[in-house]
């Protein structure tokens, strides 16, 4: 059945990733990564252009930071006392860290810089305020299951992210 990509379709896209003018991802056809439309699984300006897209077609899309991972904000830093780190010898500069906020959720911060007495972390995401070229192709497109719809996310997400809560209680 050749559905095209709309609210509450599964599409698998191969594509590759250019920022700066250097590749910086590549998903083959072979291994496609799957998202489910209309619920924000990937950044909004490539969700846009693959709408009504079937599988088969081929496309390269320009996405603004605006239409991507936002604009970079410089006030988005924090300067952390070293002795809030374990093993601060094995720190470097550019080195990319999940932490914990004050919710237990995790956040990503990129080292920006290590002194005597504090590290600086940047929380912006590593590709805001950049331009995003994509070259994709839609491998795939399904219809989505009741499941995949109530969590937002097509069943091989919800596997890697729920699988392993249902794997340790096993135990």
């Amino acid at each position: 059945m050749a559905n095209s990509l709309k609210e509450n379709t599964v599409g698998l896209i191969a594509y590759t990733l250019t920022v700066d003018g250097q590749v910086v991802e590549v998903v083959d056809g072979e291994d496609p990564i799957e998202y489910l439309h209309g619920a924000q699984n990937i950044v909004p300006g490539l969700e846009k252009a693959l709408a009504n897209k079937r599988a088969g077609d081929k496309l390269t899309v320009t996405v603004s930071p605006e239409e991507g991972y936002g604009e970079y904000d410089p006030e988005d830093y924090e300067d952390v006392p070293l002795d809030e780190f374990d093993n601060v010898e094995e720190l470097e500069v550019g080195m990319e860290m999940v932490m914990l906020d004050e919710d237990g959720e995790e956040i990503e911060a990129v080292i920006k810089d290590i002194t005597d007495s504090y590290i600086r972390l940047d929380f912006n995401p590593p590709f805001a305020g950049k331009v995003l070229h994509y070259d994709v192709e839609v491998v795939d497109v399904r219809p989505a299951t009741e499941e995949e719809i109530e969590m937002g996310l097509p069943e091989s997400l919800i596997d890697q992210l729920y699988g392993e809560y249902e794997e340790d209680g096993d135990d």
